[in-house]
């Protein structure tokens, strides 16, 4: 990418297409489609299921002598008792293989770095000045990203990106990462009671630092896991590899039963960390901080009575046989060799177009029946009739309690409020999760959650729809039901200490 035009605005230079397409424009119908065949195919068992009610239900009003007339009824019948065998037999086949087994979420842990680890804006400008390698003119632009970027003064940065002159080496990503790591999940074991031996299957995502052995295989050393377990690492993905690995998860929990799920989500910024001056890459400097979440998923019955939620819904869409997605995001060299994340100016359009197919899918397995009808008169009209009618846009809020949007930028969380028409109470916890911790990548999500379970406002059958966007292009989805009211007296987690501060006002000035 070439060097931008040092006439125009520094910010005005990166702000080409900043804003998401607007979803009333086109809805596209093999996406309702898609959602449809993912209610039939997943819930069948829903129809299944009061079938076998009834039938148990009619057997219990039987008589003794019901019951009594109808096995001399069979026992001269053969033809008959093959066929209700058959029948009974099949239905029962039927039902067991499409039943899915619940998901719960027993509990979930961030960490949260010491204080050693704080960098303000101004410690962030002197640590770029001090590095030596920056413009005067690029050193602007990131102060002026900063201010733009919703970021307060209180994120964290390793201590490789801090120390003058920096030190990103292996040796300091490996340190970083076992400090994220294993800080959210001794956390974790902490809350749950569970040992390590219990663990059978773990997935670690990191979507740019992927040393040998795997960050996976870390885990399993330190923690001396069973030598069965069944492990996974997920490299390259982005931000949106937490609901990817939830998902994997889910698929996983499915055929192995009684089991516990860990499944870790984080990023690491020591190697990845930009000194060059292409400023499409230093945008990323400006937005990513330290974070890790550490989530236990399991699927026996006996957990649900303590666990926080069941995984309801996962739906993932990937638009990378697009050309424009897949570069949209892209991890290159620049034009010294230095490596770095480039975001092309196409990035919003591309996030916008992903968030529409995904939630298009999403609506029918989630939407009241009200607002599916709404929503396809309006299609019905626009594809049949050729009606000069803009679609209609379901309202979310009547499917869901709680929005846990990806932290990626200020940029993205107001355009997303506007699209989807949410209040301001439903991007709280993305905006105060951006402020405090910056863009922790993939875990951003879980510091939403934990913030809305530290101002008490999870109650029992609530539901939280988290949404991530990644390199790809990705947009993902999960769904969480509430099992039970959580009272954050009795819980801990980053915010607890400082709960009481927040919402803080943001500054509403251009976005970047």
């Amino acid at each position: 990418m070439s060097e931008p035009n040092p006439k125009t605005p520094l910010i005005q230079q990166f702000s080409s297409s900043r804003k998401l397409p607007d979803f009333k424009q086109s809805v596209k119908l093999k996406y309702v489609k898609l959602g449809y065949h993912y209610l039939i195919t997943h819930l069948m068992y829903l129809v299944l299921s009061p079938l076998l009610v009834l039938i148990a239900a009619q057997l219990s009003t039987f008589s003794i002598q019901d019951i009594h007339e109808l096995w001399n009824h069979l026992r001269f019948n053969l033809v008959s008792v093959l066929v209700c065998s058959t029948l009974l037999v099949f239905l029962l086949t039927l039902y067991f293989l499409t039943r899915r087994r619940p998901v719960y979420l027993v509990n979930f842990a961030c960490y949260k770095p010491d204080d050693a680890r704080l960098c303000t804006r101004q410690m962030f400008m002197e640590c770029s000045r001090a590095a030596g390698t920056f413009t005067d003119e690029n050193l602007e632009f990131q102060r002026k990203i900063l201010e733009r970027s919703g970021l307060g003064q209180s994120t964290y940065l390793p201590e490789s990106v801090l120390t003058i002159p920096p030190n990103p080496c292996l040796a300091e990503a490996r340190k970083e990462a076992e400090m994220v790591m294993f800080g959210a999940i001794d956390e974790l074991f902490e809350k749950t009671k569970v040992k390590p031996k219990d663990i059978g299957i773990l997935i670690v995502n990191c979507s740019l630092f992927n040393p040998t052995p795997s960050l996976s295989a870390m885990v399993i050393n330190h923690y001396k896991l069973r030598g069965n377990i069944i492990s996974y690492n997920l490299g390259g993905m982005g931000c949106s590899a937490g609901l990817i690995s939830i998902d994997l998860a889910k698929d996983l929990l499915q055929v192995h039963p009684n089991s516990y799920a860990l499944v870790i989500s984080m990023e690491s910024i020591t190697l990845n960390w930009y000194f060059g001056n292409e400023r499409s890459m230093l945008v990323s400097n400006c937005l990513f901080r330290m974070g890790a979440a550490a989530i236990l998923l399991s699927n026996k019955s006996s957990d649900r009575w303590r666990s926080k939620y069941r995984l309801v819904h996962t739906v993932r869409t990937h638009k990378g046989s697009d050309d424009k997605c897949f570069s949209c995001v892209t991890q290159q060299e620049d034009s010294t060799g230095r490596i770095g994340i480039s975001l092309s100016k196409d990035l919003m359009a591309v996030a916008g177009d992903a968030l529409k197919t995904n939630i298009t899918t999403l609506g029918p397995l989630v939407l009241p029946m009200s607002e599916q009808l709404l929503f396809f008169a309006t299609l019905v009209g626009r594809k049949l009739f050729k009606m000069k009618i803009k679609p209609y846009i379901p309202d979310f809020k009547l499917a869901f309690e709680h929005f846990c949007i990806h932290a990626g930028g200020k940029a993205v969380l107001d355009e997303l409020e506007k699209n989807l028409q949410l209040l301001e109470c439903h991007m709280e916890p993305s905006r105060m999760t951006l402020h405090r911790f910056g863009n922790t990548s993939s875990s951003s999500l879980w510091y939403e959650l934990a913030y809305a379970e530290a101002k008490g406002r999870i109650k029992k059958g609530d539901r939280t729809w988290q949404i991530a966007f990644g390199s790809g292009f990705k947009c993902n989805s999960a769904v969480w039901k509430a099992l039970r009211t959580i009272n954050p007296a009795n819980e801990k987690n980053p915010w607890t200490d400082e709960i009481h501060k927040f919402p803080v006002d943001v500054p509403k000035v251009a976005t970047i």
